[in-house]
């Protein structure tokens, strides 16, 4: 039988609408990062001219622009980096979808850094550089427009190549490489500046030996017992009122620093009766919960579900309240020197640094961030919600206890440390059940020990590749900051 014209000419136009669709599909897909890179510039100039518009023909208006435009471009870079330690683990563990951990996060984030962030901020980075060391007001803010510049560069990279690092030691670095530069080694205060280095060894070892201590206690208590759901409805109570103490706590110290001062007792004190009356309100919910539940994990993985996803909420809003202020720091710094002529050690952030910073951070976001998320949240450790909230928890009881001791800490250390401590932990707890006393813990099926080094639950090549980060961050970008301060002061005089 002879073939139909007709429709072949339908097939041809099928094909060629298949070709076309292909087409266009291609080009949305290499096109995707130009768009999120055109916002960010857009936003970045956006800021710049507001401040020219702003302050006007003041003599000091492009250096004021060109540092608003800088710290529009470290809040990128906060959002794309950062933000990722408080979402990644509830992202992980499916508690929430990325769509719905870019909203909250960039809600939290905003409200914090505008609502409870810091108003007054240690324009030196906690007195890493001695004031009277650099004594012209020029120099001091091309020093600043230089750790600004740096530290947003250098965690433009770290985002680039899938590392967590931590922002506030990348200002630090910053800071100090523009000082050497400016005044000299002795310009440094090194006591402080070994604080910090102690401190890369300290946040993550803690909020690990934390998160996993947490752990263990989930498994010895719930998930090991015979009737899980009876062990749930006793203990997720408790564990969500520690949650919920544990944050007010957080909270009264570090997030309300704008509305009312609060000593660690006083916020001690207010945890402690949140957490009870937390308590006392969970116990009926969780027991209503847990009705028609069958006895195993994964009806477990629904307890830990919501109570996750606020304490990542809570994460968010502290992170935006405490550490946005040191971000911007630099920024804060260089409008008060334009204005004043001076510099001192402690100075106002203006409501228009914060906002920049704030939506600042969104944008980074909501542009850039799931690769970060992505990659806390999954390619380090398997999470479930158990261990993700074992995590949230941790980096808050971490970080107070830091304070109680007076040691400068990274959020983003602690967070990432924690994940590293549940997995790690997971490993060698799954080492001693392969080498179990009979009847002591729950039989799991034997491994080959080749399979078994295969099988390592913490993945080696990113662990390296975090650490590695961590520990050059604060010299790296110290180097790029004292080069970028060296070409800045030789073309400004």
């Amino acid at each position: 039988m002879a073939e139909d014209p007709l429709g072949s000419q339908w097939k041809t136009l099928d094909r060629d609408l298949n070709r076309i669709s292909q087409l266009e599909m291609a080009t949305a897909y290499v096109s995707r990062p130009m768009i999120g890179l055109g916002v960010s510039f857009a936003f970045i100039l956006l800021a710049g001219l507001a401040v020219i518009f702003w302050f006007g023909g003041d003599e000091h208006t492009l250096i004021v622009a060109a540092a608003a435009a800088f710290g529009a471009y470290m809040a990128i870079n906060i959002g794309a980096n950062d933000v990722a330690n408080n979402m990644g683990p509830a992202v992980g563990a499916n508690a929430l979808s990325m769509g719905g951990a870019i909203a909250i996060a960039a809600i939290c984030e905003s409200a914090g850094a505008l609502l409870a962030g810091g108003d007054v901020v240690s324009t030196i980075s906690k007195g890493i550089i001695d004031t009277k060391a650099v004594e012209d007001g020029q120099v001091f803010m091309w020093a600043m427009m230089a750790a600004l510049i740096s530290a947003a560069m250098w965690v433009n990279l770290a985002t680039y190549v899938g590392a967590p690092v931590s922002t506030t030691h990348s200002v630090v670095g910053g800071v100090m490489g523009a000082g050497i530069a400016a005044a000299g080694l002795s310009a440094v205060n090194w006591p402080t500046m070994s604080a910090i280095a102690a401190s890369w060894v300290i946040s993550p070892v803690l909020g690990g030996v934390v998160a996993a201590m947490f752990l263990a206690f989930i498994k010895h208590n719930i998930i090991y017992r015979e009737d899980k759901i009876a062990a749930a409805r006793v203990w997720v109570p408790v564990l969500i009122g520690i949650m919920a103490g544990v944050f007010a706590t957080y909270l009264s110290m570090k997030g309300l620093k704008r509305i009312v001062k609060i000593d660690l007792q006083t916020a001690l004190l207010i945890g402690l009766a949140i957490g009870i009356v937390t308590y006392f309100i969970t116990r009926p919910l969780i027991h209503r919960q847990s009705e028609g539940l069958e006895n195993r994990n994964k009806s477990l993985k629904v307890l830990f579900g919501i109570p996750l996803v606020f304490s990542a909420a809570l994460l968010s809003f502290a992170h935006g309240a405490n550490d946005v202020a040191n971000a911007v720091g630099p920024l804060a710094a260089i409008v008060h020197a334009s204005e004043f002529g001076d510099f001192s050690s402690n100075v106002a952030i203006p409501m228009w640094v914060m906002v920049i910073g704030a939506f600042g951070i969104s944008f980074g976001l909501f542009l850039f961030g799931p690769k970060l998320i992505r990659m806390v949240g999954s390619q380090i450790t398997k999470l479930n919600p158990m261990r993700a909230y074992c995590v949230a928890l941790s980096a808050a009881i971490t970080v107070i206890i830091a304070s109680w001791l007076g040691l400068p800490v990274s959020s983003t250390h602690i967070a990432v440390g924690g994940i590293f401590g549940v997995g790690f932990y997971r490993e060698w707890h799954m080492e001693r059940r392969l080498r179990k006393v009979p009847g002591t813990l729950p039989e799991v099926k034997t491994i080959a020990p080749i399979e078994r080094r295969r099988r390592k639950l913490v993945r080696r090549s990113h662990f390296m590749t975090i650490i590695a980060a961590w520990v050059i961050t604060v010299p790296a970008a110290a180097f790029m900051s004292a080069v970028i301060f060296t070409v800045l002061y030789w073309f400004a005089t």
